[in-house]
């Protein structure tokens, strides 16, 4: 799933593009990937865009006088693409606004499933849908992440995943970041030391912001993540093979001599976990 440092890279490449012609048809879309009706998505018709926003993992793309907003959410298979009058688009996207000069924004998704979501929403609307998001998680402090992970006892890489306490963040990140700051992936929030949490306030900040450097430059997942989708590769600061748990019908990656102090992780369904 595209998380902030995708999201962010694709919303910095895309927002100067969206501005250079207003739109001339919005949509089609499928009846799927459409989640609003009310406005009627065809109310962009000759509207401009005041460029790309965002929110969490969502793109914001408001019109210029900022009475609608066009929300856009990848989910896991979802890509948001700019192409070029006279470009190679595809044949049938999930959705598509065409410009008046010809370049067209996409929403492709791969598979048959399909969970990315257009909506067309004002202002007070957005607000509204909005409303359940946590602070960015590029913008939290060490008594942000203190105060976080004192509201609750969770196991971290759940907490992080957690859209309502911090925005941005899934299970990728979650890998690259538990791995960065040392901590267990099962370890209860509530039982992180003062020093746990600020190396996991300092992990926090310095990998979004080396996932969005790297994704500006145009790196794959293989040369972006350090961990995660890395299982039996060595450990890039101990040399210990890197293992896997599923947890919460997710696969998290770790290192087991730097994050559990040499023990293994029991997948909940089968055994009990350890911290």
């Amino acid at each position: 799933m595209p998380e902030l440092p995708e999201v962010e890279a694709w919303r910095r490449q895309l927002d100067p593009l969206v501005k250079t012609s207003p739109v001339e048809q919005a949509g089609p879309a499928h009846i799927a990937t459409l989640k609003t009706f009310d406005p009627p998505i065809s109310t962009l018709d000759g509207q401009s865009l005041a460029g790309v926003e965002r929110r969490g993992k969502r793109f914001l793309i408001p019109t210029s006088g900022g009475e609608l907003v066009l929300m856009v959410h990848l989910m896991s298979a979802g890509r948001l693409k700019y192409i070029a009058p006279g470009g190679k688009a595809a044949k049938s996207p999930a959705f598509r606004t065409r410009f008046a000069d010809g370049g067209e924004l996409q929403l492709t998704e791969a598979g048959k499933k399909k969970r990315a979501g257009v909506w067309l929403l004002r202002p007070d609307a957005l607000r509204d849908e909005l409303a359940h998001l946590g602070p960015e998680a590029d913008g939290l402090s060490d008594d942000d992440v203190a105060r976080i992970l004192g509201s609750d006892s969770r196991r971290l890489h759940s907490l992080l995943r957690d859209q309502r306490l911090i925005a941005g963040i899934g299970r990728a990140w979650a890998n690259e970041i538990l791995w960065a700051a040392k901590l267990s992936p099962y370890a209860l929030s509530g039982q992180v030391d003062d020093e746990g949490t600020a190396r996991l306030a300092t992990a926090i900040r310095e990998e979004l912001a080396r996932g969005l450097d790297l994704r500006l430059q145009g790196a794959n997942d293989e040369t972006t993540y350090r961990v995660h989708r890395k299982l039996g590769a060595p450990c890039a600061r101990c040399g210990t093979p890197l293992a896997q748990v599923d947890f919460e019908e997710h696969t998290i990656f770790y290192c087991p001599t730097c994050q559990t102090d040499g023990r293994v992780l029991k997948d909940r369904r089968m055994s009990r976990l350890l911290k």
